[in-house]
């Protein structure tokens, strides 16, 4: 035995603590996720976690039962980019020159104008549902007092229509849904459809209204440059008759220049005619020259315009017909032959028919170039008559020219405001819609809420969160001792063994049966106090725990016993003084024991009392005195120690709880090492923290501790199959065996 020591020095030793029993304990540190911890957490709060979800199920049915059913009616609208022009560009694609992003901005923005107020309004003014009490109704709102305020009824009344309208934006395409709920079917597809053709009317009126602007700065414009074109062309007119101008107007309109294009003075006009036929006149008179002199310079016969003359031609042909007969009446007879005479008679009558022709195209010619030439001198005249009064009408049309040029501009201006705004009044009259409506909505024949398998999937999910934050909550705040991890997170303590929950008969009972979990439990507890420490099993030991009941006295003789069936001799001390418990336990009476030797100097022998087991002796607690500290912090109990250590091989102290009492922190430094008792799912980490600080106040050496009444089932941390394969199981194995 070690030497036993009764200061408050520190003893200088060293624990080595071995697990012997490893197989029975799980992993200490787990680095990832544990799916066993959660599944067995979830099993030991099974009835919680059920309870919650079935509250939160049998909420969302009594909801359900307690809703009015509610209709909901659909309608859809397929808005393009822009709308169409039925003047200009009409087959153009509006959208073929907007951007991407501008396309998606624009669908936003139609979904915004939906949503808009303005729009409610239009369509609580076209159903008049301000004084429509169904229309309150199917909202589930009272229908105003009569005496209430329009502005107040017409405001509650679009609140309403905007609260029970869901419109659903587009996504890839150009389809948008407009859906309004309410308890009346036909109402709701009455506003549906009303929604979606007052958003067309409504975009129409603003296409329209856009404009007006546009038609009333125009049309303004429009009268002012009419004014201004009337003046500018009285003030041509005044000019024109005050210096005796005569203007006239060519049937091509003007092209903007003035009176150089559209309009001439008369004197001016005449000049140019009568210039283009002195010009002509010249022209033919060079050509009649030209004629006469080539006639006048040859002979008549060998000219062109003689020989191309019909007359001249036919007569030609008659007189070589002639000859050639002539030729063969003298071939047959003599010159005198009346034959030949009337031929020769007939070619000089033709020569002189064809000199008189040809003399006869001479003098028309000649005829012509003197026509040609008074023609020319006349209209030359002319000429240079108009020259002069044109010169002088020129200074007379300077101002003319501006006047007439001012006016020529006021008439363009007041052509082109007139045309646009015709443009503007029929383009905002018959403008087409960029909107158009797919499907009407139908009154639905079924409810869209409440949905009670929707609202059963909601409460079923919802339950089953709070469930487990419940379950979360639960485990982060439980300080409780539930499993063997705990023993050494929580309290910093080694864990010597694991002691079962006897199920069907009492640990006593349970202890006589080698088989059993919990006697299989205490071997393996014995097996880790044999290398406790570096000199082995320690030969006075201390049970203690942090509260009564938690298993110290059925530990201590579960201990004491398994060491005697080894053959030890071992020593069993009842050392709590004020509620013993071990006397009956073993059915041993209880006159002498610990307090009568700590109140005497009688030896130890007198006092201990055998077990009936053997290597195994008892000594009771005795009389419980008036002051057990008192007893306990005397000599007399190390003296009682060290004797009992000189002649037993191990000798186990079964003391008070710690908590509340100073008995066991006192006794603790007599010992070897302290066994600490901790009951699973009982101990609280709190007060086991202020029960192990009391002990190591004492300097003592905590060999570790026990976990007793350990129940896999409950501990939530994944030791329900294992616990129960490693001591249920087997034990059945073996009793069958």
């Amino acid at each position: 035995m070690a030497t036993l020591h009764h200061t408050e020095e520190p003893l200088p030793r060293r624990m080595a603590i071995v697990a012997a029993d490893e197989p029975l304990l799980p992993a200490l540190v787990s680095t990832g996720f544990d799916l066993r911890h959660l599944l067995a957490t979830v099993r030991a709060n099974l009835v919680l976690i059920a309870g919650i979800v079935a509250m939160a199920v049998a909420f969302a049915v009594v909801a359900t039962l307690l809703q009015t059913p509610r209709y909901t009616a659909t309608a859809t609208l397929q808005i393009n980019d822009a709308s169409g022009r039925v003047f200009k560009d009409e087959g153009s694609d509006p959208s073929a020159e907007m951007p991407g992003w501008d396309i998606d901005r624009n669908l936003k923005t139609q979904v915004d104008i939906l949503k808009s107020r303005a729009l409610a309004q239009r369509v609580v003014q076209k159903l008049k549902l301000a004084d429509n009490p169904q229309f309150f109704l199917s909202q589930e709102v009272p229908v105003p007092e009569r005496g209430r305020p329009a502005a107040a009824v017409n405001a509650l009344a679009i609140g309403l229509l905007q609260q029970g309208l869901a419109v659903t934006p587009p996504r890839d395409s150009r389809i948008v849904s407009i859906a309004w709920e309410s308890t009346d079917p036909r109402m709701s597809a009455l506003i549906a459809s009303t929604y979606a053709s007052e958003f067309i009317q409504a975009n129409l009126q603003r296409k329209f209204e856009s404009s007006a602007y546009a038609r009333n700065f125009i049309g303004e414009q429009l009268a002012e440059t009419k004014k201004r074109l009337a003046a500018s062309e009285r003030a041509v007119n005044d000019y024109a008759r005050g210096n005796g101008l005569i203007q006239l107007r060519n049937s091509g309109g003007g092209d903007g220049k003035g009176s150089e294009g559209g309009a001439s003075l008369v004197t001016t006009s005449s000049l140019l005619q009568i210039n283009q036929a002195a010009n002509e006149a010249t022209s033919r008179r060079i050509s009649a020259e030209s004629r006469l002199r080539a006639i006048s310079d040859k002979a008549l016969l060998s000219t062109p315009e003689v020989l191309n003359n019909g007359t001249v031609a036919a007569l030609l042909q008659q007189r070589s017909t002639a000859r050639a007969e002539l030729q063969q009446e003298r071939a047959r007879h003599l010159d005198g032959y009346p034959t030949v005479v009337a031929k020769a008679a007939q070619v000089a009558a033709l020569d002189r028919q064809i000199s008189e022709a040809a003399m006869a195209v001479k003098q028309s010619i000649l005829a012509d170039y003197q026509a040609a030439q008074s023609a020319e001198e006349r209209l030359t005249a002319q000429v240079n008559t108009l020259k002069s009064d044109t010169l002088g009408e020129q200074d007379r049309t300077v101002q003319y020219s501006l006047l007439a040029r001012e006016a020529d501009t006021n008439r363009q201006l007041y052509d082109g405001l007139l045309q646009r705004y015709k443009e503007l009044n029929a383009s905002a009259g018959i403008s087409l819609s960029n909107i158009a409506i797919i499907d009407t909505a139908e009154v639905p024949n079924s409810p869209s809420s409440p949905n009670l398998f929707r609202n059963l999937l909601i409460a079923i999910a919802v339950g089953s969160v709070l469930a487990a934050g419940t379950v979360f909550l639960k485990t982060q705040f439980d300080d409780s001792i539930r499993a063997p991890d705990d023993v050494e997170s929580k309290c910093d303590l080694p864990l010597l063994g694991v002691v079962p929950r006897a199920v069907d008969k009492d640990p006593a009972a349970a202890m006589e049966d080698p088989k059993s979990p919990i006697s299989e439990a205490y071997n393996s507890l014995r097996g880790s106090l044999l290398y406790s420490t570096s000199e082995g099993l320690p030969q006075v030991v201390l049970v203690t725990s942090a509260q009564p009941a938690e298993g110290k006295t059925t530990t201590s003789l579960a201990v004491a016993a398994s060491f005697a069936r080894m053959g030890k001799s071992v020593l069993l001390i009842d050392a709590d003084l004020r509620r013993p418990t071990l006397h009956r336990q073993v059915g041993s009476r209880n006159e002498r024991g610990l307090s009568s030797l700590l109140t005497s100097k009688d030896p130890l022998d007198s006092a201990i009392v055998p077990s009936g087991q053997a290597n195994l002796m008892l000594l009771t607690s005795g009389a419980i005195p008036p002051s057990p500290t008192e007893l306990v912090s005397g000599v007399r109990l190390e003296q009682v120690v060290q004797e009992a250590a000189q002649r037993f091989d191990l000798v186990i102290i079964d003391s008070p709880p710690v908590l509340g009492l100073a008995d066991a922190p006192i006794m603790a430094p007599l010992v070897d090492g302290v066994i600490f008792v901790i009951e699973a799912g009982r101990s609280r980490r709190g007060s086991l923290k202020a029960a192990l600080r009391r002990l190591r106040a004492m300097r003592p050496i905590i060999l570790g501790a026990v976990l007793t009444k350990f129940d896999p089932a409950k501990s939530g941390n994944g030791y329900s199959e294992y616990y129960g394969y490693e001591y249920f199981q087997y034990g059945t194995a073996a009793a069958k065996d």
